[in-house]
């Protein structure tokens, strides 16, 4: 088995939640790390390729944070925090469409596995959820080198 089959899993259907597709990654950082890049605004555009741009009344998102994002298209998109659990999940509406959620689960004391949840009409979106774990997984460790200068 690679250390590819080992870390990562293209696409599993998630039977507790019938209908939701799911997209992982093993990460080399603790889950705080983890969360504290996928919850920070300012880092979407760095690893969303859907995300151009952000506009939000708050760096850190919470429940119910409203703002837009500024998408590849040039069109700006409203979008709701839905579900927030810290250090957990969070999920989110764009154009009031659910769209992505955000697990991240503790593999040890300096390791994560971050999950990304689509709904299954949405599949295809699948594509730009793997993009999006491997450009997280290159920034974790960029700041890892960074950090050990």
């Amino acid at each position: 088995m690679t250390d590819n089959q080992n870390t990562e899993k293209w696409c599993q259907i998630d039977t507790k939640m019938r209908s939701m597709m799911n997209f992982e990654i093993c990460l080399d950082a603790p889950t705080s790390r983890v969360w504290q890049l996928i919850t920070d605004t300012e880092t979407w555009p760095c690893w969303g390729p859907s995300v151009r741009k952000v506009d939000s009344p708050e760096r850190f998102i919470r429940t119910g944070l409203k703002g837009r994002i500024l998408t590849p298209f040039g069109i700006w998109a409203p979008f709701s925090i839905e579900k927030f659990q810290p250090e957990r999940y969070w999920d989110w509406r764009v154009s009031g469409i659910p769209a992505t959620g955000h697990l991240v689960e503790p593999m040890d004391s300096h390791k994560s596995r971050l999950i990304f949840t689509v709904p299954a009409w949405a599949l295809p979106y699948g594509f730009v959820c793997r993009i999006a774990l491997n450009k997280i997984k290159q920034l974790i460790a960029l700041s890892s080198k960074t950090v050990s200068l």
